[in-house]
């Protein structure tokens, strides 16, 4: 009987043992471009659920996805830069439902040493970055919606300006200079290795950059230009095969899931609705990205309840 009691207790210990383990992290792929908010949305609820381990891994978005959809790595919640790249390539094999949380805005970033910034406006930025003398670097159009979002910029800015092919030799300067995420363009900027980035707004504020507004015809920041926006497109590698997806213009709209075989599901939807309470978009807000209000779906009966309620209170608050 006591060996038994003991058996028993130690079965118990160990399963209580694995339980706690596979419930006390909450593994996040996300965007470079959410790293501080994230961060800070991290410590924050880590510190409000003592014992819960949030594990943020940053990669550009496309990246983000391959390591679900291809290498199977573990993973709780994805958080895009692109809606697309969720509907596209995790919905519905890897997730029943995304929802869009937040916007942005491209800008071109630079320093007090960029070479030509005191004379850069949103009227000749372009003939700025064609001198031979300026140095540029873009994301990865392969790896990062900032990089085709960039590319996308350069082709509204043909149509906007009226010059012909200035696409094509803005897209054909500088390549050496194209690196996979955020955060490495920022790295170069820094460094003053380049003069200039093609950048989300928020990371220009998050890392103290100066920054020139570009107009909202080719920005990508206002859906009110969602037409002028959609006459652009290109294709982009979506696996490692080398297979390609297109990718149209549309104003930036992140999104985010909660993955079906999330180890850690119920600590995901927690987390997430911590992120689209009004407290987790005020993170956003000061790191100069913008929630997108209402948060929005395209799948809306399958929506946990714990979050489909904040859809609701945005859409009854508009």
């Amino acid at each position: 009987m006591r060996r038994l009691l003991i058996l028993i207790i130690g079965c118990t210990i160990t399963l209580s043992g694995c339980r706690n383990t596979g419930n006390s992290e909450i593994i996040i792929f996300h965007a470079g471009s959410l790293s501080v908010p994230f961060k800070q949305m991290a410590d924050e609820y880590e510190k409000r659920n003592p014992g819960i381990r949030v594990l943020l891994e940053p990669a550009g978005s496309l990246v983000c996805a391959r390591k679900i959809t291809e290498l199977k790595k573990p993973c709780d919640i994805i958080a895009s830069a692109d809606y697309f790249v969720i509907d596209e390539l995790i919905v519905p094999e890897y997730s029943a439902w995304s929802i869009r949380f937040a916007t942005n805005e491209m800008v071109l970033a630079f320093s007090e040493k960029s070479l030509e910034s005191g004379q850069l406006t949103s009227d000749n930025w372009y003939e700025v970055l064609s001198s031979d003398d300026v140095i540029y670097a873009r994301a990865d159009p392969d790896a990062d919606p900032g990089g085709y979002r960039t590319l996308f910029t350069f082709k509204l800015a043909e149509k906007y300006y009226g010059i012909n092919g200035l696409a094509d030799k803005l897209s054909g300067k500088n390549e050496n200079f194209i690196r996979p995420k955020e955060v490495d363009l920022v790295a170069l900027l820094e460094s003053n290795a380049v003069d200039y980035i093609f950048i989300y707004r928020s990371v220009a504020i998050q890392h103290g950059f100066k920054y020139l507004e570009l107009p909202p015809e080719i920005n990508l920041a206002d859906p009110g230009y969602n037409d002028t926006y959609r006459t652009v497109s290109l294709e982009v590698t979506s696996g490692s095969a080398g297979s390609k997806m297109k990718v149209t213009g549309e104003y930036i709209n992140y999104s985010l899931s909660v993955l079906d075989s999330a180890v850690n599901k119920s600590g995901a939807i927690g987390f997430v609705a911590f992120l689209l309470s009004d407290e987790g978009m005020e993170f956003f807000r000061k790191n100069g990205q913008s929630p997108i209000i209402p948060f929005t779906t395209e799948q809306p009966e399958l929506i946990p309840e714990q979050l489909l309620q904040f859809l609701k209170s945005h859409q009854l608050d508009n």
